[in-house]
């Protein structure tokens, strides 16, 4: 069982998050700020802190900072009015385990809570490399909850594309593939994936440390929307032993304007134009 403090935050959600967590069978306390905040922590411990989503980033990371001192290892999910490039890249490097701008989906705060009190060590896994605006690069260990942290704070970072959510399937798919096939979801092991942006692109690179494949025989992909060819691949993976998918490589070719994968295989590149 975890303990999460949620500080402030309007009545309805905290009462859902407080009903779906119980019902996982985990702890929901709220407290009225920051101050109180660090009080809670000094008197007891706490696996997660939600911070009052009136508040900005800023004051949110330098109370990471103290919820930490009084309990190290805290995990700690941003909910914020608004966030810059220069905000993200700092909650990232500060090891915040996720960032939420309004509109919030309380369905996926939820979710990652409910990650971050379960799994072991979840607030690692990203490590910054490059942190410029057009140019973000970073090594993400392979675990599926680690996959869903970043996927959140990309969504952020790409909150003003018209296709952000669109945009962001293709980069879930092609992420989970790496960590799927590239990497076995061996937490030890690291995908390295790389944001960057020119005046007519967006390019999103990823790097798996596995052995490649040969692109001419991906038995495992399904390669068309035809059902019959849908039905066709699903039984293929289910005979190879693979989970249920198989779609990430077609919905994003369908979605991005080029793929383009390295001679070795474990290595692609999604590229969408700015109009």
């Amino acid at each position: 069982m975890g303990r999460l403090l949620a500080i402030n935050g309007d009545a309805a959600a905290i009462q859902t998050l407080r009903s779906d967590l119980a019902a996982a069978g985990h702890e929901c306390e709220v407290c009225g700020g920051n101050v109180e905040a660090i009080r809670r922590l000094r008197q007891r411990a706490f696996d997660v802190v939600l911070t009052d989503p009136l508040t900005s980033v800023t004051e949110d990371l330098a109370l990471v900072e103290e919820l930490r001192e009084a309990r190290p290892g805290t995990r700690v999910i941003l909910l914020a009015p608004a966030a810059t490039h220069d905000d993200l890249i700092g909650a990232l490097r500060a090891k915040v385990f996720a960032c939420f701008t309004p509109p919030f989906d309380w369905s996926e705060i939820v979710s990652l809570a409910k990650g971050a009190l379960t799994e072991p060590d979840s607030q690692q896994g990203i490590e910054v490399v490059s942190g410029l605006p057009y140019w973000i690069t970073l090594r993400v260990s392979c675990h599926l909850l680690t996959a869903e942290r970043l996927i959140r704070f990309m969504t952020e970072h790409e909150r003003a594309l018209p296709e952000r959510d669109l945009l962001m399937t293709a980069f879930r798919e092609m992420l989970i593939n790496a960590m799927e096939h590239g990497a076995g979801f061996d937490s030890e092991k690291v995908v390295e994936v790389t944001a960057a942006r020119t005046e007519r692109a967006i390019v999103y690179h990823f790097r798996d440390p596995g052995p490649g494949f040969n692109r001419a025989d991906l038995a495992h992909a399904i390669q068309s929307t035809e059902a019959d060819q849908i039905l066709a691949g699903l039984e293929r993976r289910e005979a190879m032993g693979l989970r249920a998918g198989g779609f990430g490589m077609l919905m994003a070719r369908n979605i991005v304007d080029e793929l383009v994968y390295n001679e070795r295989g474990n290595e692609v590149l999604l590229i969408k134009h700015l109009a």
